[in-house]
């Protein structure tokens, strides 16, 4: 996404159902909405469409905004397009904050919805196949909202990184008990890690892949 939804778009988010993230609009609207990624079609009949975890977040920061006393300045977004953003690790300048916080809260509450909602059981202990489209990012997500602390300019942290091995990343961090902490937040959201050496520079680092069963 290059740019923030429009108005009407934005209605189509804020009416979306409390609960489950389902939206309604017409077959030209839902479809850009998905191009955004703040929406998923369902793959099962009836093929609703619901939000992503970028979405939730837009309707959560609109509901916020329309809280909001008039004379305040606006909070400044986590991302110059508004949209939330998974912390990698390294982000120049991403440091904590309650606003934050909110946002991370929100993304995992979305990424919870589409497991329950795409999952043949309805559970939420394993990761969904848009996960799985999106590893580093659904990793970073998992760490961030357990609330392990991303690497920055400023502060030591977690770092996620692509690998050659189909279906998993790395995750390093430059202290044992964060890399244990690391583990522990990726096992809770139903990823399967190991540990290993590593072969340059010394130190451990994560492979983490999502669980299937």
């Amino acid at each position: 996404m290059t740019r923030p939804p429009t108005a009407a778009q934005r209605r189509i988010i804020e009416a979306a159902d409390p609960e489950t993230g389902r939206i309604t609009g017409s077959p030209a609207q839902l479809t850009r909405l998905v191009v955004l990624k703040l929406a998923f079609r369902h793959p099962r009949p009836p093929h609703d469409h619901f939000l992503t975890p970028e979405g939730h977040r837009v309707r959560e920061a609109g509901q916020e905004a329309a809280r909001q006393p008039a004379d305040p300045a606006p909070e400044k977004p986590a991302a110059p397009d508004g949209v939330f953003t998974a912390r990698l690790g390294g982000e120049p300048g991403a440091t904590p904050s309650p606003a934050r916080a909110r946002e991370v809260r929100t993304a995992w509450q979305g990424l919870l919805e589409i497991r329950r909602m795409t999952s043949p059981d309805g559970t939420t202990d394993r990761p969904s196949a848009w996960e799985r489209s999106r590893l580093t990012h659904a990793a970073a997500l998992a760490l961030e909202a357990a609330g392990c602390t991303p690497a920055s300019d400023t502060h030591p942290g977690y770092r996620v990184t692509e690998t050659p091995q189909p279906e998993a990343v790395a995750v390093r961090h430059p202290t044992p008990s964060g890399l244990t902490a690391c583990t522990a937040a990726l096992e809770a959201a139903g990823w399967q890690v190991s540990e290993h050496a590593s072969t340059r520079g010394g130190g451990r680092y994560l492979l983490a892949s999502p669980r299937r069963a």
